[in-house]
């Protein structure tokens, strides 16, 4: 068995630009979880929701997206859910998927008026919400079936439960220790 010469000359030739593609590969493969990273953070950048526990109570301060809205991560019955800060929206309104994913139960259908019109939607109680350290139990909301299933609209009747105020990109929370 003989070796052609210039076999063995293109060895190193070929082992250089594969490394070369393989390195253009993890380095594109890194700028886009840097990247992705860096959008998720402009859509949601309460994703880890600092809390400041006092003597007078818990409060949450969620800082605004480049959008103008106050996106964050809060746990639905222990389960991570995306919500938005809805003071327009009378109940925490969930998507039905997202009612699935947490194990809500449906109750009633009943009807509610929203930007688009009236429509039907189920009835429900969220045994507790968790954004941060501020935590509510048993609040009403609604299943949306006709809902986008990224985010839960955080209404009045969580925010109801707690003082909060708007300034500078930020909204703050308050639960004070008569409301825990």
């Amino acid at each position: 068995m003989t070796e052609n010469p210039g076999e063995q000359g293109n060895y190193p030739q070929k082992l250089g630009s594969t490394m070369t593609i393989l390195a253009w590969l993890v380095f594109l493969g890194m700028l886009t979880m840097v990247f992705g990273n860096f959008l998720d953070r402009q859509t949601n950048p309460n994703s880890k929701v600092a809390s400041l526990t006092s003597a007078d109570g818990i409060e949450v301060v969620l800082e605004q997206n480049r959008g103008g809205h106050y996106v964050a991560t809060a746990a639905f019955n222990g389960t991570p859910v995306d919500v938005i800060v809805d003071t327009g929206a009378t109940d925490v309104s969930v998507p039905a998927g997202i009612a699935d994913r947490i194990g809500l139960t449906r109750g009633p259908m009943m009807e509610v008026s929203t930007a688009n019109g009236n429509i039907p939607v189920y009835a429900t109680v969220i045994d507790t919400i968790r954004l941060g350290e501020l935590v509510l139990h048993n609040i009403r909301a609604s299943i949306n079936p006709y809902m986008d299933e990224e985010f839960v609209l955080l209404g009045m009747s969580f925010l109801k439960q707690v003082e909060f105020s708007q300034r500078q990109g930020q909204l703050i929370l308050r639960q004070h220790n008569n409301q825990l």
